[in-house]
């Protein structure tokens, strides 16, 4: 063969390769089909996408069995229902002890990325400022030397913690809405409702006791999950940024507006752009 022959044929199957590539597959985040979850996904997905990744979100029923299988890459959730679901017997309370322990609970296959230490979601109790300033503070470390005689609601259906320290809780009463719940505190048939720390709708007139001098409530930061081995370098990176970036405040704020009736995937992006990674 010819040295010209020789690179035409070179060159040709050059061509033929580069016709041969695909585009990488889109990384699956997935979520369970309600907004506030949905909206968690389409914050991971926004990430990976500012990232140059392809990205799509899923919703499942059961997402962590997804993930599992291998149908979902990532899975953003809360640091304490993980644990819970792989080690209802912890004791584990404060952010950093539940993340450890989180991961040390994870499936053999599944891996965890930064948590968010200025983003939570855990449950906490209102009261009106009446009863706070009788208790002589709004700390939840206040609660356990008024115990006795509490009467307490929630939401029904709602997760809350059967204690809160030294205090054994009694059975809440549960309420269909929150107007309802809201109105039997105010009327001082309640002396404390159940919520929860990034709340869309928190009332300005009741007091959300503080759960700060220390640990007493389980710690929900929220946390990305995702298949070991299925994440290149700056994929994890695009995930573990929001870590550092996301609080409180701006989730109770996103999850406001999806409540109000905005898309998720637009609130999760409008909050990226004001909020860029790598930076």
């Amino acid at each position: 063969m010819s040295r010209l022959a020789a690179l035409l044929l070179a060159a040709l199957l050059a061509v033929a390769g580069c016709g041969d590539r695909r585009p990488a597959a889109e990384l699956v985040v997935g979520s369970r089909p309600d907004a506030e979850s949905i909206l968690l996904a389409d914050l991971y997905v926004a990430a990976l996408r500012s990232y140059g990744f392809g990205a799509r979100a899923e919703t499942a029923d059961d997402p962590m069995a997804k993930l599992d299988s291998g149908a979902f890459t990532v899975v953003p959730a809360f640091t304490g229902q993980v644990l819970q679901k792989f080690q209802p017997d912890t004791s584990a309370l404060s952010d950093k002890q539940v993340y450890r322990a989180m991961i040390g609970a994870l499936p053999e296959g599944i891996a965890a990325g930064d948590y968010t230490t200025a983003a939570e979601d855990k449950p906490a109790l209102l009261v009106t400022q009446a009863t706070a300033n009788a208790w002589g503070g709004s700390d939840l470390s206040e609660l356990p030397s008024h115990c006795d005689g509490l009467m307490v609601g929630s939401l029904a259906g709602a997760r809350t913690p059967a204690a809160v320290g030294t205090c054994r809780l009694p059975a809440p009463r549960e309420f269909p809405d929150a107007a309802t719940l809201l109105a039997a505190l105010r009327a001082g048939q309640l002396t404390a409702v159940w919520t929860t720390t990034a709340s869309p709708d928190l009332p300005a007139d009741l007091v959300m006791l503080a759960d700060g001098k220390s640990a007493l409530i389980q710690a929900e930061n929220v946390v990305p999950l995702y298949r070991r081995n299925a994440l290149s370098e700056r994929q994890g990176l695009a995930i573990n940024e929001v870590a550092g970036v996301l609080d409180t405040a701006a989730l109770a704020d996103m999850r406001r507006q999806v409540a109000g009736g905005a898309d998720p995937q637009a609130v999760a992006g409008g909050w990226l752009a004001e909020h860029p990674l790598g930076r």
